[in-house]
């Protein structure tokens, strides 16, 4: 339900979410001009990287940069106007607000980015949002829902889809290159510095913190949870899973041409921090299909590879392995034969396939689709959530429900402080 023709290598069934949505009213609509006018809302480390790689492309101007941390926004917007002038908001309601805003990028914190790409949807624009597309299962089963409302572009941020080597790969790996593959690896190994404990303290000068927590629970300020570090706390992030772990994942799931499992076990905790992380540091999940497995190993304590790879994927299949990693694509067969695809994926090819499909108003050319990155989404947080809760979780894999279990059902969402609940899909 998820695949579109275009893509039928890349896509894959996922769940039974947005049947019959795709003709819904009620969106507003407004085509593109020749020059896309983008904004990005979120100005950290992924959001700087944004505003740079769409501003560099001749017919796209990054007219607008949204964020709550006045340094950051204003840094950003004074390396722009070399080029153009860009207006520069705390709100990001006031770039929705803007008709003359075709579409924007999220870079938030994880707990911002659902609600903002719904606002986004509703105010007719197209949207590019960083991984994970949601802070729980609940969001990402209403984003997607979202997405077949609208018909506008919205591409996720797993950029591995967009590499022509990972691409040529998949072909391969459907094609039977390999033989029969029974099992894919996920592997995010890599060293995170633990982050100590910070004191309550007071927000930066003219930081709105009220509005960076938006709609997670109130809770005085710290260091820790604030630039980068939010990614270790439940409240706004998902951990390294989510995080890093979720690129894997996503490329991995690709490969097998496989959705939502029938089943997740997981095990996972703190190993190696003693500090205010609340998120594991060591997670080892496991992802049941019908006739294969897809496995995500995570530590971050660690800076050497692991059979071969730091962050990366291996497809096992009968006539040998497939590896994706940083350095590339190769499959390596019994025997001693290789076969090389490439380099790895860059942003700047992820962002020209959004930019061409907001130009030319095909969804379906998309390279991550929101269908897709919900379902990846969905694998991370049930990776999480069969971990809090200790047990093997049995899914519905045309749904996404977790069955007979109430407690952990009750991870799939989470209450809104008032003032900062969903929008309505519908």
């Amino acid at each position: 339900m998820f695949s579109t023709s275009r893509r039928d290598f890349l896509g894959v069934s996922g769940m039974g979410l947005i049947a019959g949505l795709a003709g819904a009213k009620g969106w507003a609509a407004a085509p593109p001009s020749e020059r896309v006018r983008h904004a990005v809302i979120g100005t950290g480390g992924q959001g700087k990287r944004h505003a740079q790689v769409f501003s560099g492309f001749e017919d796209c101007q990054v007219v607008a940069l949204c964020d709550v941390d006045p340094e950051r926004r204003n840094s950003i917007a004074q390396r722009l106007e070399r080029r153009s002038r860009v207006a520069v908001h705390e709100d990001y309601r006031r770039i929705l607000d803007d008709p003359d805003v075709d579409c924007v990028s999220i870079a938030t914190p994880d707990h911002w980015h659902a609600p903002i790409a719904l606002a986004a949807l509703q105010a007719g624009k197209h949207v590019y949002v960083e991984k994970p597309c949601a802070h729980n299962i609940h969001e990402a089963m209403l984003l997607a829902k979202a997405s077949a409302a609208s018909g506008k572009c919205i591409q996720h941020g797993t950029q591995g889809r967009s590499g022509a080597a990972l691409q040529a790969a998949v072909i391969f790996l459907r094609e039977g290159g390999l033989g029969k593959v029974r099992m894919a690896k996920a592997i995010n190994h890599q060293h995170r510095k633990p982050i100590g404990r910070a004191p309550v303290s007071e927000p930066p000068e003219g930081v709105n913190y009220d509005l960076w927590l938006g709609p997670a629970p109130e809770h005085p300020f710290t260091r820790n949870r604030w630039h980068y570090n939010w990614h270790w706390f439940w409240d706004y992030g998902c951990g390294d899973i989510g995080n890093d772990g979720i690129h894997q994942i996503d490329q991995a799931r690709w490969g097998l041409g496989v959705g939502l499992p029938k089943s997740v076990v997981a095990l996972g905790g703190q190993l190696y921090y003693d500090d205010d992380h609340e998120t594991p540091d060591t997670q080892t999940v496991l992802y049941e299909y019908d006739d294969c497995h897809l496995m995500y190993e995570m530590r971050l304590w660690t800076d050497y590879p692991l059979e071969g790879l730091d962050n990366g994927v291996i497809f096992y299949g009968d006539k040998g392995v497939l590896e994706f990693g940083r350095n590339g694509c190769v499959a390596k067969f019994i025997g001693g034969e290789e076969k090389h695809f490439g380099p790895y994926a860059d942003i700047g090819d992820h962002v020209r396939n959004f930019l061409d499909c907001v130009k030319s108003g095909a969804p379906s050319d998309l390279y991550a689709p929101i269908d897709e990155g919900t379902v990846s989404t969905i694998l991370c947080h049930l990776g999480n959530i069969a971990t809090r809760v200790g047990r093997t979780l049995t899914i519905d894999p045309e749904t996404g429900q977790c069955l007979g279990d109430k407690e952990a059902t009750a991870l799939y969402s989470r209450t809104y402080r008032k003032g900062y609940e969903l929008p309505a899909v519908l």
